[in-house]
């Protein structure tokens, strides 16, 4: 366990993303895709809880090595993500270094994971928003969407569905994000960052 994640403290884990139907399959709503597939494996459904909605559970092995977390898709579209992902923060005692935010990065490569603690929000809104309501120590899952082809702005560009040759691939690599947020919550960033960053 890292250091910096107090031990017995509840993870905070957020997916990015807007809400509404017809943002469902946007490269931008990743991270709302990831946090379903995890909510998937802990069973239960989705509540509102002020502006976001929740789903409390366990991750890891039954026992003492399981860590308690709240999964959290903001429903206040992406740029004001950092208010309700604050308020719940603060609602459940999570300290910064146990928040993790999974999002789409434009800087990777389609599907490529990269994870790390800290740093800038590189343009990303919904990053901006939190790192300014709390701060920028908290975790990320950083997944590769690529940069626009030619000359196609990056906002048109994130809020396009996934490619039909990419949704044959989303499932394994949505699939293998929702792993790496497991590792990371129940082994560390460390081992997290070897088993995934590729």
């Amino acid at each position: 366990m890292d250091v910096s994640t107090p031990a017995g403290a509840p993870w905070l884990i957020v997916g990015l993303g807007n809400p509404g139907p017809e943002y469902a399959m946007n490269r931008h709503n990743v991270g709302f895709m990831v946090v379903d597939l995890l909510a998937g494996r802990i069973g239960g459904k989705f509540k509102r809880a002020g502006k976001a909605q929740v789903l409390e559970g366990r991750i890891g092995p039954v026992g003492p090595a399981s860590r308690r977390v709240i999964l959290a898709k903001p429903m206040s579209f992406m740029n004001l993500s950092g208010g309700p992902v604050n308020a719940l923060r603060d609602f459940y005692k999570v300290p910064p270094a146990n928040v993790v935010a999974v999002h789409d990065e434009l800087d990777i490569d389609y599907g490529v994971l990269r994870l790390k603690l800290g740093g800038g929000d590189n343009g990303h809104n919904g990053l901006k928003s939190m790192t300014k309501a709390m701060g920028a120590d908290y975790h990320r899952v950083r997944f590769g969407i690529g940069r626009p082809p030619g000359r196609m702005q990056v906002a048109d560009f994130v809020l396009k569905d996934f490619s039909s040759s990419e949704r044959k691939e989303l499932d394994y690599f949505t699939d293998r994000a929702a792993d790496s947020v497991e590792c990371l919550v129940t082994e560390g960033l460390e081992r997290a960052q070897s088993a995934y960053n590729s």
